[in-house]
């Protein structure tokens, strides 16, 4: 399975985590033991197979750290014109409430996704793989760094003090123009 994760942004103001675990044509850079280092672009449609299946949320790509999954409902996928949104009612766990304060603290370093390419499913100009169909098996929110930039992850929640929802609200429109 390969993974790739992206940049977000923080909004708080629920107890949901929503925003874009991928977006299409942003060109990333990929070191592959295989392949070595080549760029990679998501092409729109590539998740659209993938939307009805069973899809996990989870922390850093940690299997054991699940936050929703699309069969229970916890967590919903669509494909829109910039890319994948998603939309996670975080639970009321230690890893759940661990992952909204860190939100709320902008302390996350962004989404990720893993996924396997279907065949005849990516196209390789040189040194470019587009990325046409994909089986997604996971989207992560990630504490590291990320290879793919722009993504977005807002907090929404009725646990937070008006301050706190002042102070994310100034942490989502510092990073708004990044």
């Amino acid at each position: 399975m390969e993974q790739r994760a992206a940049v977000i942004e923080v909004r708080a103001a629920g107890r949901r985590l929503e925003g874009w675990a991928a977006l299409f044509g942003v060109e990333a850079s990929v070191s592959d033991p295989a392949r070595g280092t080549f760029r990679e672009r998501i092409r729109p449609g590539a998740f659209a197979a993938s939307i009805g299946g069973d899809v996990l949320a989870l922390r850093d790509h940690d299997p054991r750290r699940v936050l929703g999954r699309t069969t229970s409902g916890t967590l919903r996928l669509r494909e829109e014109a910039r890319g994948l949104a998603f939309e996670l009612d975080v639970p009321d766990t230690s890893e759940g409430r661990d992952t909204l304060v860190m939100a709320e603290r902008g302390d996350l370093g962004g989404c990720s996704i893993g996924f396997t390419v279907n065949p005849g499913g990516e196209e390789w100009r040189g040194d470019l793989r587009e990325l046409r169909t994909v089986s997604l098996a996971e989207i992560s929110i990630v504490s590291a760094w990320p290879a793919y930039r722009g993504t977005v992850v807002q907090c929404r929640s009725g646990l937070y003090e008006p301050r706190q929802r002042l102070s994310a609200a100034r942490l989502w429109l510092n990073t708004v123009g990044t």
